[in-house]
């Protein structure tokens, strides 16, 4: 039941009390469908407070939060659709599809743009994931088929990588 007090934060509409909270939630949950597609839209608000929140992390202690890795697997799933595997599982980090996705995060404080992926994984795609310095997140989805073949672990480098690119 709605307090007297919360009736200036709202209205009477078809026999229901209705928040300007709700209103707001339901333009916000349209605008992240119209920004993420893919997304599972209960993941959005995570992701954006993960980010928010390793952000002002830094900002007041120059310091970096243990979180890139998980921002990075929340934004293959928002960005893509990708489905994550449960923590710690062995192989690949998510499917797409019939496609299983190695997630790759590149840091803010990283010194290169470059990511190390571990070729004797099981993956058919892999997800690159940079995040700046100024904290905005980029992706590029790359076919395995499309790296160098080699057995062990090898370094890619963003700028040097074609892929589906996601802003």
């Amino acid at each position: 039941m709605m307090e007297l007090a919360d009736h200036d934060r709202a209205f009477w509409d078809d026999g229901e009390w209705v928040s300007w909270d709700e209103i707001n939630q339901q333009i916000e949950y349209k605008e992240w469908r119209a920004k993420y597609p893919n997304a599972d839209i209960s993941l959005v608000p995570i992701f954006e407070s993960l980010l928010s929140t390793a952000c002002s992390y830094n900002a007041h202690t120059g310091k970096h939060l243990h979180v890139y890795g998980d921002i990075g697997e929340l934004y293959g799933a928002i960005t893509h659709g990708i489905r994550l595997n449960r923590n710690y599982a062995q192989g690949s980090d998510g499917r797409l599809g019939n496609d299983l996705i190695e997630i790759k995060t590149i840091t803010p404080f990283k010194r290169t743009d470059t990511v190390e992926i571990n070729m004797a994984r099981n993956f058919s795609k892999v997800l690159i994931v940079r995040i700046n310095d100024e904290f905005d997140i980029s992706g590029k989805l790359i076919d395995r088929k499309s790296l160098p073949k080699a057995k062990g672990k090898i370094r890619v480098s963003w700028s040097e990588v074609s892929g589906q690119a996601i802003i």
